[in-house]
């Protein structure tokens, strides 16, 4: 396994360990710090305070979102707000796209070491940063960080981040899916002050708008960012003059303390081992068929956690982000499986949390990688690994058991990257937002959500259709969730949608498409469970869609309508979308949680009622038998069933040992101990799977398949990608049950995803 190893504590070069001690700081002299606070606060006064402030970092976003034009700011909420100590410990992050601020600490400790001495850090200053060496996500993402003072002395900082709507690059809107390196792409800039003594310099934001193709958006999205940061540091200053400095900073303290303290006390049920996740991400550059190794690895050691992402695919094309995007996306796992019940207060965990990434790989890129599309791309495939590996550490506690969720939608976003001239004349560059859109996995006790849009952003919310209509020169067919989309289960992953949509008051609109996760489905399920859809992209030139219109007869799939199909690769450019022309963008919905031969037949008649599942599905997958008016027939389902698994134990003889259940590993994998030690058993039938030092795939039964026949929306592979790619099921041998499966590239060895240290 990776070896755990001491990261250094500055940037630029990708890499930085997340807590540093407030004495090892360098920073200047002249830089006072706040460091005195109450050790002994009253509940009450707790309380109060403890809820003021997460409401200072909320409000804190809802005003960047009102007073922002962009609509990537009011419907899509591609913001976050943090609140941090004085030494740039998180006190709360969230509850926008949290991923954006997963190094918003790191850059603070940058700043205080590299500009506390020149130009020094002082009241009234607020600094702007894009570089995603030293802590953007991308270019696009600009943050504006404040510290905020009081009696002189630094008490604390409120920084936001959002995403801007054009700030430089080769491609308008500056996602750049062809990008060379980051010379291709917006502007970088490290943390630069840009407001000192609460006054924009004027010089420092004409250099920061002038590669924008719409400096008027950018100039009031910075504005909305400044507007954000003043509210919450008055709020700040307010609850101070209330309250005094020592209490509030108690407050402060105490909030991270207690999330240490609930962080350890779950690390403390849960036993060490080594978890691991796979997948892969297609396409780094226009014309690329290859696919690309993405690994997640998290080990538990006593209290510590440590994540690698050791074996992943070189840095190469326009696919990568940089350390900051790939600590954040990891981050965003951590703050929802592990730091929930905390409020966003990561900060508590982040002192016993380890990150140590291998520079050079496309997910830790160093400079000049192009990393304008990372989150689309190699932040999300960072992300949605790290919950299934949790979620197994995790499982075996029978409280965080319930805390559990599949991967969910867009995890690969199917961006669809549009420009031209508007229905008033004026140039735009745009990326359609619908994918956030998303659904829930399943979680391990009930089926996930139908468009319910992305975990990482929990207030996150699908645009009106009629809000994109009125900025942008399109007119939606239709949008609806689509059937079969979610994967199968025990647990049913959410169902995912289709947007469709044709130019409207524009002659044309010139389009790239910016996707993986077309050929391989990137929300997989767990412990059992299968895949949801994958990504597509439908183009129908030439289509009779006016006649029907004109006809009265709207169509309510792409599939109705007549017209030349043409298959889009994923990162191809400039192609001209015409009036006639139609375009449908489906996303991927939420992976599946346990052997769907498990499912309750009455749950499978629901789904079939309400259009959530096909026929084909709920026999094929679920292998139900209905009736000739569609009922489920109970008896001949359950002798279908058990013929299933008959047949997928193919007569193998498993052997069986007897001794005490130490430890529920897994949905279907117990952990037994007897007088010669620890081993696996299938936790249906107690049938012998290999000493606990062995992987236990390698005593089931497997069985390799085509990748469609996972989920009935899923094609061919090759469309896109060149490698093979196989659907590995792997059941007990002894009552045939699924205990898990993996999407794999054929050359890919099976995977060891629970390595315990017991």
């Amino acid at each position: 396994m990776p070896r755990i190893s001491e990261m250094p504590d500055t940037l630029f070069d990708g890499v930085s360990q997340a807590y540093v001690p407030p004495e090892k700081l360098r920073i200047s002299d002249r830089l006072k710090l706040h460091r005195e606070w109450e050790q002994n606060i009253d509940p009450v006064t707790y309380e109060v305070i403890r809820h003021n402030l997460w409401n200072i970092n909320e409000e804190h976003g809802a005003t960047i979102q009102r007073i922002s034009g962009s609509p990537i700011a009011m419907y899509a909420l591609d913001l976050n707000p943090s609140l941090l100590t004085e030494d740039a410990e998180f006190i709360y992050f969230g509850p926008y796209m949290q991923y954006m601020s997963g190094v918003t600490d790191t850059q603070v400790k940058w700043i205080l070491e590299n500009r506390s001495e020149n130009p020094g850090i002082q009241e009234g200053d607020m600094f702007l940063a894009n570089d995603p060496w030293v802590g953007a996500a991308h270019q696009m993402d600009v943050m504006l960080i404040c510290p905020v003072f009081h009696e002189g002395e630094l008490f604390c900082w409120v920084t936001n981040c959002l995403h801007q709507y054009d700030i430089g690059g080769i491609t308008p809107g500056s996602f750049c899916p062809a990008a060379r390196d980051a010379f291709d792409e917006g502007i970088l800039i490290p943390p630069v002050k840009i407001v000192e003594n609460d006054v924009v310099r004027k010089d420092i934001e004409d250099l920061y708008l002038r590669s924008s193709r719409k400096p008027e958006m950018v100039a009031l999205d910075f504005r909305a960012q400044l507007a954000g940061n003043i509210s919450a540091r008055e709020r700040v200053l307010a609850l101070i003059q209330r309250y005094g400095p020592r209490t509030v900073k108690g407050v402060m303290k105490q909030i991270i303390n207690h999330a240490e303290k609930a962080f350890l006390n779950k690390m403390s049920k849960l036993p060490d081992g080594v978890w691991q996740e796979r997948t892969y991400i297609e396409a780094c550059r226009p014309g690329d068929r290859r696919t690309h190794r993405v690994i997640l690895t998290v080990e538990k050691k006593g209290s510590t956690l440590s994540f690698y992402n050791e074996g992943s695919a070189p840095q190469d094309g326009a696919m990568n982000a940089t350390y900051s995007g790939w600590r954040g996306s990891v981050m965003v796992a951590i703050n929802e499986l592990l730091c929930w019940d905390q409020y966003f207060a990561i900060g508590g965990a982040l002192r016993h949390i380890k990150f140590d990434p291998s520079p050079g790989t496309f997910n830790c890129a160093n400079f000049p990688a192009s990393v304008s599309t990372a989150p689309v791309q190699a932040m999300e495939i960072s992300l949605y690994p790290a919950y299934n590996a949790i979620s197994k550490m995790i499982f075996p506690d029978p409280q965080m058991r319930k805390d559990i969720f599949c991967i969910g939608g867009t995890s690969q976003w199917p961006a669809t990257i549009f420009r031209g001239i508007d229905q008033w004349g004026e140039r735009y560059g745009y990326l359609l937002i619908d994918p956030i859109g998303g659904a829930i996995g399943a979680f391990s006790h009930a089926d996930g959500i139908n468009t319910g849009g992305q975990a990482r952003t929990p207030i996150c919310q699908l645009p009106n259709i009629e809000h994109t209509e009125q900025s942008f020169p399109l007119l939606f067919l239709y949008r609806k969730e689509i059937p079969d989309s979610g994967g199968a289960g025990k647990y049913r992953g959410g169902l995912s949608a289709e947007s469709c949509f044709i130019p409207h008051n524009t002659e044309l609109i010139t389009q790239d498409t910016l996707s993986s996760g077309n050929a391989l489905p990137t929300s997989p399920g767990m412990m059992g469970g299968y895949p949801s859809t994958t990504n597509q992209y439908q183009f129908l030139k030439k289509s009779n869609v006016l006649e029907r219109m004109h006809a009265q007869n709207m169509p309510e799939d792409i599939g109705e309508l007549e017209g030349k199909s043409v298959t889009l690769q994923l990162r191809q450019e400039n192609f001209t979308q015409l009036p006639e022309d139609v375009y449908a963008v489906r996303w991927s919905g939420g992976g599946g949680f346990g052997d769907p031969m498990d499912r309750d037949p009455a749950e499978v008649q629901a789904d079939l009622e309400n259009f959530l599942i096909s026929p084909n599905a709920a026999n094929e997958l679920y292998g139900v038998v209905l009736t000739a008016d569609g009922e489920v027939d109970t008896a001949l389902t359950e002798a279908k069933r058990s013929e299933v698994r008959r047949n997928r134990v193919n007569g193998g003889q498993p052997g069986h040992r007897s001794g005490k259940i130490i430890l529920e590993a897994a949905e279907y994998l117990n952990v037994k101990q007897d007088e010669n030690g620890s081993f696996w058993t299938c936790a249906k039938c107690d049938a012998d799977l290999g000493d606990l030092k062995d992987n236990f795939k390698d005593h089931c039964q497997l069985e390799e398949k085509e990748i469609s026949r996972s989920n009935p929306l899923i094609g061919d592979p090759i469309d896109f990608i060149d490698d093979q790619v196989v659907y590995r099921q792997f059941y007990c041998p002894g009552c045939g049950t699924l205990i898990e499966n993996e999407v794999a590239i054929a050359s890919d060895p099976i995977l060891r995803d629970i390595l315990l240290r017991m």
